[in-house]
Formats: structure tokens, sequence, C-alpha cells
């Protein structure tokens, strides 16, 4: 099966995709709108919020399908422009349930309007060499000069540690998404948007089965003041399907079948970790998603960090560990 998937041109193969992944999405809305219709009926709030998360992780998983059809039907540079308006607004999100103050204005203009345009442009030249290490060590230390500049002490690690944590998060990680496209791999130009669907959905099918798990199995929470659903056995259970899915995925990426399953264990390991991270932070601002106060939009993005949280840390340790382990 996989020597007949690799005989297929990237055109046949992206439209098997679409065939396959398109399927399954509108046929679980369906049974999801069916169920939704039924529940309307009851009056039991657990299968209603149940049901509530199906529904956030089914427009998540849409989400996800549509960043990667863009990824292929567009060109590189038209992919990395959306990738980067992705940034902005996950980064506004974080930094709107973050308290700042007049001094950290500089500071903020210079993580908009400079930080998140030079990093994208430095994966859209493929300089890998300095867009791994100009957020981490460049920035990391103008941003709080340019804070000390503005002359407010007050909690001023706290302050710049959220910002600069906001940009590793949001603009860093989301940034290595979109270098998977200019990765040269020998005999697989043209394809390259298929790593962005097998980074996507293995860990999405990681985050998907970890979540199931955990609302029919039951475990005690690792960490129970951060999240209720997250236990060990919840979290192996998901990272071992998303490995296994990305083994199946094979064929349409230029790894072999272990080494697929490699990638895709190390991609889900660090997305359902930093998932957990993301909650961390959350319950930290007092909030249970990025983008909704109750029920009104406070960024007007959305809820977006939410959908791509795990994305933002996975992408990163899978990109070098695919750009390491090949050599490219």
């Amino acid at each position: 099966m996989n020597q007949f998937i690799r005989s297929l041109s990237a055109s046949q193969q992206v439209g098997a995709l679409f065939l396959v992944v398109f399927g399954l999405l509108s046929l679980a809305t369906v049974i999801l709108v069916l169920l939704s219709l039924r529940e309307r009926a009851r009056t039991a709030d657990g299968e209603g919020d149940e049901l509530r998360d199906l529904q956030s992780l089914l427009k998540t998983s849409w989400l996800m399908v549509v960043v990667f059809w863009v990824a292929w039907v567009s060109d590189e540079r038209v992919a990395i422009v959306l990738f980067a308006l992705v940034s902005f607004f996950v980064l506004r999100e974080f930094i709107t349930l973050s308290p700042t103050r007049r001094g950290d204005h500089r500071s903020l203009v210079l993580a908009f309007f400079v930080v998140l345009p030079i990093q994208y442009s430095l994966v859209a030249s493929a300089r890998f060499d300095l867009f791994t290490v100009f957020i981490p060590v460049y920035v990391f230390l103008a941003l709080p000069v340019v804070s000390a500049l503005a002359g407010d002490p007050q909690r001023f690690l706290e302050r710049n540690a959220k910002l600069q944590w906001g940009i590793m998060v949001c603009v860093y990680g989301m940034s290595h998404v979109p270098a998977l496209l200019l990765l040269n791999f020998k005999g697989y130009a043209g394809k390259n948007a298929f790593l962005v669907f097998f980074l996507v959905f293995s860990v999405q099918t990681c985050m998907i089965v970890q979540h199931l798990v955990a609302r029919h199995w039951r475990r005690k929470p690792v960490a129970p003041q951060i999240s209720q659903s997250f236990s060990w056995s919840s979290w192996a259970v998901g990272v071992v399907a998303g490995g296994l899915f990305g083994g199946l995925l094979s064929a349409i990426t230029p790894f072999k079948p272990a080494q697929a399953l490699a990638m895709a264990l190390i991609a889900c390991t660090a997305g359902s970790l930093g998932h957990l991270v993301m909650k961390a932070l959350k319950r930290d601002r007092g909030v249970t998603n990025w983008g909704a106060q109750g029920l009104s939009s406070v960024t007007g993005a959305g809820g977006l960090l939410d959908r791509v949280d795990g994305l933002c840390f996975a992408a990163p340790v899978f990109f070098h560990s695919v750009h390491w382990y090949f050599d490219l």
C-alpha cells in the first residue's frame, strides 16, 4: 500500500487525502449535529459538557484541515503570510489576557510590528541558522533593554517574562510550521505540504484520543489544580495513538514507517505536554480559554490560541528533530 501511494503524483495524493479527511470530518459533523439535536431534549449537564468538548475538538480539526489545504494550494510565501497572521492573532490573545503597563507599550510595538515580521521573513528566506536563534537570543536580550528605557521598574521581571513567553510560543513556535515547507528532501520536491499535514494530524489525533480516554477512563490526574483530565494513562494512550497514526501516514512523507512513527511520537509528546503548560497559564490568568471571557470574545479571534497551542510546542521540536536527523 505504501509503495502504491508513493507512486501517485502529488496531486493524486492530495486528492485522495481530501476525499478521506474531509469525508470523515463531514461524517463526524453530521453525527455531532444529530447528537446536539437529541441533547436539547435532555437535561444532563455532564453529557452536554462532553458534547461541547467534542464540538470544540471538531472545530479544531476543521481548522487544521483548512490550514493544511491553504498551505497546499497556495504559494509557499502565501502560506508563510497566513501563518504570520495566525501568529499575530494568537499573540494578541495571549497579551490581551495578560496585564500590561504603559511602560510595556514600546516592547509590544516591537513584538508585533518588528519581531514577528522579521521572524517570518527569515523563514521565507530559508535562513534556518538565523531564524532559530533570532528570538531566543537577540530578541530576548533586546526586549528588557527597551522596557528599561521606558523607565518603569514595577514588576519589571514579571512583565518582561510574560512578553518573552508569549513571543516564544505564539511567534517562534508557530513560525516552525511554514518552515517545514522549505525543507529540501531528495526526491520530495513539491510535496512538503504533506509534512504540515503529518505534523498537524498526528498531534491532533493525539489530543482527541487523549481527551476521549480521559472522559471514559477516569484516572487520578497528575496535576489536578491545572487539569482534571490529564493523567499519565490517557496521555500515554493519546501519544501512542498519534504515533501510530503518523506511522500510517509514512507513504506521504519522506520518512520510512519506523522514522514516521518516531517523528510522530516526538511531535505528539511535545504537543500534548505543551497543551498542559498552556492550561497552567490559563489557570494563572483565571480564564477557561484564551479567546473568550464567559460568552463574549475578548480579542475577536475566537480562541485561536486554544486550537493551536499544542502545535506551537510540537512544531519547533518536530522541525529540529527532522532537520537534525536527516542533516538538511
